[in-house]
C-alpha cells in the first residue's frame, strides 16, 4: 500500500516524498487516514513509534485545506496533549507535512513553561491547533482563542491526559467545544477511564488496534539487572562504558534523583544532561537538541518530562528506577525498538522493588530473566 492510495492529496504527498521515514504507510496510517476523511469518530490504540502522529496530521491538513477560502483562518481542529515536549514535536511534524500546501494551513502549538504573550499573537487566525490542557484554558480566558469552530478534537495520548491531572481541565475544553464534531482518540494504553471517555465522547466509533507484531516485540531486548541500591551508578556507568552505548536514555523517578546521576555521570566523563520540569523551557529544549545529535550521550529524565521524547532509533533506554505504574513502564520502553529498528531496555532492580516488578510483569503477561550482578567488580566506575 502507498500513500497515494489512501486518497490524499499531490501537495502532501509531495511533503511525504521529501520525508526519508515515510517510505509507506505504517498500520495504523493505512487504517486512520481514510477513516478520519470520512468523517469517521475513532479509538486507536497503538505503540509510541507506531507512526500515530502522522496519521491524523495529514488527514486533518487535508480536511482543512480543503475548506472553503470563506471557512479558513478559523480553529478548525484542535489537538489535546500531555505535555510541551510532545506538542512542539507535533507542531513541526504538521508544519513539514504541510509544507507544500497553497494556502498553508496554519498551525501553532501552546503550552505552559514559556512567555504566554507570543503565543497570543500567533493564535490570529490559527487553524490547526496543539494544546496542553492548562495553558489553552488560559489562552480562552484572554480571549485569544475560541473553541466554537472546532470540527475536529483530537485527543492524544489519552491514557496520559487522564492518568495525570488533568480530568478537571478536560472538562472545562470539552465543555467549551461544539456539541458535533469530530473526535479521535489515540493511546497506547486502554486503561478503564479511557474506555469510559471513549465510551462518552465518541459516535459510534471506528476502532483500530494496531497490535505489535512478533517481530516487533523482538524489537526490544528487555534486561533486568539484580542490583543493591548502593551499586546502581556504578552499574549504569559500567553499562554504559563497557558496552560503549552512545546515546542513552535514563530514567528516574524525581529531580533529585536525575540531577544526581547526571551529576556523577559527568563526573566519571560521560557527557550527560537531565531533562526534567524542573528546567526552563530553553534549557530542556536545549538539552533535546544536544541528545537527539549526539553531543550529549546521556539524558536522564524523569516521566513527566520524558513523554515528548521522541528520538529516532534510540539504541538504549535505561530503568534506574521504577516506574510507578506498568502503564508507565510500557511507555519507558517503548521509546526504543521503534521505527523497526531493534533496542535494548534495561532495568537496574534492586531487591526493595522485586514485589513492584512483579505486578508490572504481571500486567505484561510475562516474566523476565534476572541477571545477578552481586559478583561484579565495579570499584572503577
Amino acid at each position: 500500500m502507498s500513500f497515494a492510495s489512501l486518497g490524499l492529496h499531490p501537495e502532501l504527498l509531495s511533503a511525504i516524498a521529501e520525508q526519508p521515514e515515510f517510505k509507506r504507510p505504517y498500520p495504523i496510517q493505512s487504517e486512520v487516514i481514510p477513516a478520519v476523511l470520512k468523517g469517521r469518530d475513532l479509538i486507536a490504540i497503538a505503540k509510541t513509534g507506531s507512526g500515530k502522529t502522522a496519521s491524523f496530521i495529514l488527514p486533518l491538513l487535508q480536511l482543512i485545506h480543503g475548506q472553503d477560502a470563506g471557512e479558513r483562518r478559523r480553529l478548525r481542529a484542535l489537538v489535546l496533549v500531555p505535555t510541551r515536549e510532545l506538542a512542539a514535536q507535533i507542531e513541526e511534524v504538521a508544519k513539514q507535512l504541510g509544507s507544500h500546501l497553497e494556502p498553508r494551513v496554519k498551525t501553532g502549538a501552546v503550552f505552559g513553561g514559556v512567555a504566554i504573550n507570543p503565543q497570543m499573537i500567533q493564535l490570529k487566525g490559527i487553524e490547526l491547533l496543539i494544546a496542553t490542557p492548562g495553558r489553552l484554558l488560559e489562552l480562552v480566558a484572554k480571549n485569544s482563542v475560541k473553541l466554537s469552530s472546532v470540527a475536529t478534537l483530537v485527543l492524544d495520548e489519552a491514557d496520559r491526559l487522564y492518568a495525570e491531572d488533568f480530568q478537571d481541565e478536560m472538562q472545562q475544553i470539552l465543555a467549551l467545544l461544539p456539541a458535533k464534531r469530530q473526535n479521535l482518540l489515540f493511546s497506547a494504553t486502554i486503561p478503564p477511564e479511557v474506555e469510559r471517555l471513549a465510551a462518552s465522547l465518541l459516535s459510534d466509533p471506528m476502532r483500530i488496534e494496531i497490535e505489535a507484531k512478533a517481530s516487533e516485540t523482538e524489537l526490544i531486548s528487555q534486561q533486568i539487572y539484580l542490583v543493591d541500591s548502593s551499586r546502581k551508578g556504578p552499574l549504569l556507568r559500567y553499562l554504559i562504558k563497557s558496552g560503549d552505548w552512545k546515546q542513552v536514555l535514563v530514567f528516574t523517578s524525581s529531580q533529585k534523583r536525575a540531577d544526581n546521576v547526571t551529576r556523577k555521570l559527568v563526573a566519571n566523563g560521560i557527557s550527560a544532561s537531565t531533562f526534567h520540569s524542573g528546567m526552563s523551557q530553553g534549557g530542556r529544549t536545549a538539552a533535546l537538541a544536544k541528545f537527539k545529535t549526539g553531543e550529549l550521550r546521556v539524558l536522564v529524565a524523569t516521566d513527566l518530562a520524558s513523554r515528548g521524547i521522541d528520538v529516532q532509533s534510540l539504541p538504549h533506554v535505561v530503568n534506574y528506577e521504577l516506574p510507578r505504574s506498568p502503564i508507565d513502564y510500557q511507555h519507558r520502553i517503548g521509546r526504543t525498538g521503534r521505527a523497526e529498528t531493534a533496542g535494548v531496555a534495561v532495568t537496574l532492580l534492586c531487591p526493595e522493588d522485586l514485589a513492584h516488578f512483579k505486578v508490572i510483569e504481571k500486567r505484561l503477561g510475562q516474566r523476565l530473566a534476572r541477571i545477578d550482578t552481586a559478583e561484579l567488580d565495579l570499584s572503577a566506575y
